[in-house]
C-alpha cells in the first residue's frame, strides 16, 4: 500500500526487530537470573504501567507454563500501594519482583520496584541501563530497543516496538527461569526460545494478510465513534493493548473487556452497532469466546475475529477475521495477535487524519501543569504501607 504512515512503518520493522533483539535478550536472560534466585524464587510479581503493564498479562500464562512459577502481574499503583506491604515472609529471593519499563523513568513503576525491595523482595528491572529504574533494582535485565533506521526516526508513534521488546525479554525470563528450576529441560528450553524467533515469519505474514482488512474496515467504519476489544488469559492483555493503541493514535474511545466480563457487560451496551474485536487463538477460551461472539453478533454488534487463520468455529459468528498466520502457540501468542490492533489503530488514524497522542496538545505533558498527567515526575511513596 502506498503513503504509509509513520505507524505502518513501524509495525513493518516488527519482524527484523525480533530477530535483532531474541539473541541478546537470552544472554541477558542468563546474566541476570542466576541459579541461586531462580532456584529460591517461588512466586513472581511482573508489574508496570500501560503496555509496559499489557506485556505483562499476555506474559503470565508463559511464566505459569515456562517457568513453572506461581505469576502475577499487577499494575504498578496496585502493587506499590497495596500488595507490597503483604508479600509472604518466606524467606531472601524467594518473592521475585520484575518491574517493566523502556524508558526506565516512570515513577509509579520505580516505586513499586523500591517498595519491594524494602518489603523483602528481589527487584529486577527490566528496562535499558543507567536509567533511574535500574538504580532502583537488585538487578538488571537489560532490554535496550535498537534505534529505528534514520529515514524512521524523529516522530512519536505509539508504542509498538517497545512493546515487542517488552514481551520478548519476558518471555525469555520465563524460558530461563524454567530451565534452571528443571521444570523445562535444556532441549525443551532450546525449542521454545527457537519458536520464539521464528515468530518474525509469523509477524510477517500476519502484517501481511490483516493490513488490507484493517484498511477496509477503517473505511466502512468513518462515523464510528468507539471500538472495543475482548480477550481472555494472555489476549487479555493484548485487548488492553489494542485498545491503548486506538486511544493513542487515533483519539477515539476505546475499552477492553475479558470475555466473560463482556457477557456480563458490555453485552448490554445501547449502542448496537459498536465495532467489537474478539480475540482468541482458539485454545483455552475457544468454547466461550464462540458463545460471546455469537451473542455479539445476535445484537448486532460489527464483529471482528482476531483468530488463527483457519479457525471456523468461533469465525461463523463474526463478520470479518484478521487472520493470525502460522504456528503461534498460546503462551506466546501476543507477540503475534497484537499486530491486527496496531493496524486497526493505524489505519483508524490515517483515515480520519487524526495527530498521534493529539500532537501532546491541550496540556498533555509530563511537566507540572493543570491536567497533566506527570507521569515521570509524580510523588513517590517511600514506604511500604501495612
Amino acid at each position: 500500500m502506498t503513503n504509509r504512515s509513520p505507524m505502518h512503518q513501524q509495525i513493518d520493522t516488527l519482524p527484523q526487530l525480533l530477530r535483532d533483539i531474541a539473541r541478546p535478550f537470552d544472554a541477558s536472560a542468563r546474566a541476570t537470573f542466576d541459579f541461586e534466585l531462580c532456584r529460591s524464587v517461588k512466586r513472581i510479581y511482573l508489574v508496570g504501567c500501560g503496555d509496559s503493564y499489557h506485556a505483562p498479562v499476555g506474559a503470565e500464562l508463559a511464566f505459569h507454563q515456562l517457568a513453572g512459577v506461581p505469576t502475577q502481574a499487577i499494575s504498578a499503583l496496585t502493587f506499590s500501594r497495596y500488595v507490597a506491604g503483604f508479600l509472604p515472609d518466606t524467606g531472601p529471593q524467594t518473592n521475585l519482583v520484575i518491574a517493566v519499563s523502556v524508558s526506565g523513568a516512570v515513577s509509579r513503576t520505580i516505586e513499586a520496584l523500591r517498595l519491594a525491595r524494602q518489603a523483602g523482595a528481589t527487584g529486577v528491572a527490566l528496562t535499558a541501563p543507567g536509567t533511574t529504574l535500574a538504580q532502583s533494582a537488585d538487578k538488571v535485565f537489560e532490554t535496550a530497543v535498537p534505534p529505528l533506521p534514520d529515514e524512521l526516526a524523529g516522530v512519536s508513534v505509539p508504542g509498538v516496538r517497545s512493546y515487542l521488546a517488552s514481551q520478548v525479554a519476558l518471555y525469555s525470563a520465563a524460558i530461563r527461569i524454567g530451565e534452571v528450576r528443571g521444570h523445562l529441560t535444556t532441549t525443551q528450553a532450546d525449542a521454545q526460545r527457537a519458536e520464539l524467533r521464528a515468530l518474525a515469519g509469523a509477524l510477517e505474514a500476519t502484517i501481511a494478510a490483516c493490513e488490507p482488512v484493517a484498511h477496509d474496515l477503517m473505511a466502512r467504519w468513518a462515523g464510528i465513534p468507539e471500538f472495543v476489544y475482548v480477550g481472555a488469559g494472555p489476549l487479555y492483555g493484548v485487548a488492553m493493548f489494542s485498545a491503548a493503541k486506538m486511544m493513542e493514535a487515533s483519539g477515539d474511545p476505546a475499552s477492553a473487556q475479558e470475555t466473560e466480563e463482556w457477557t456480563h457487560i458490555q453485552y448490554f451496551g445501547a449502542r448496537a452497532d459498536t465495532p467489537t474485536v474478539f480475540l482468541s487463538a482458539a485454545d483455552r477460551d475457544a468454547s466461550r469466546m464462540e458463545e460471546a461472539a455469537r451473542a455479539a453478533q445476535a445484537i448486532g454488534r460489527r464483529t471482528v475475529g482476531v483468530l488463527p487463520q483457519g479457525e471456523q468455529a468461533i469465525s461463523a459468528y463474526v463478520d470479518h477475521v484478521l487472520p493470525v498466520h502460522g504456528a503461534v502457540s498460546e503462551a506466546f501468542a501476543p507477540i503475534v495477535y497484537s499486530v491486527p490492533g496496531e493496524l486497526l489503530a493505524a489505519e483508524r488514524a490515517a483515515a480520519i487524519g487524526a495527530d498521534y497522542f493529539r500532537s501532546m496538545g491541550g496540556g498533555r505533558t509530563v511537566d507540572w501543569a493543570d491536567g497533566a498527567s506527570r507521569i515521570r515526575d509524580s510523588r513517590i511513596q517511600d514506604s511500604v504501607r501495612r
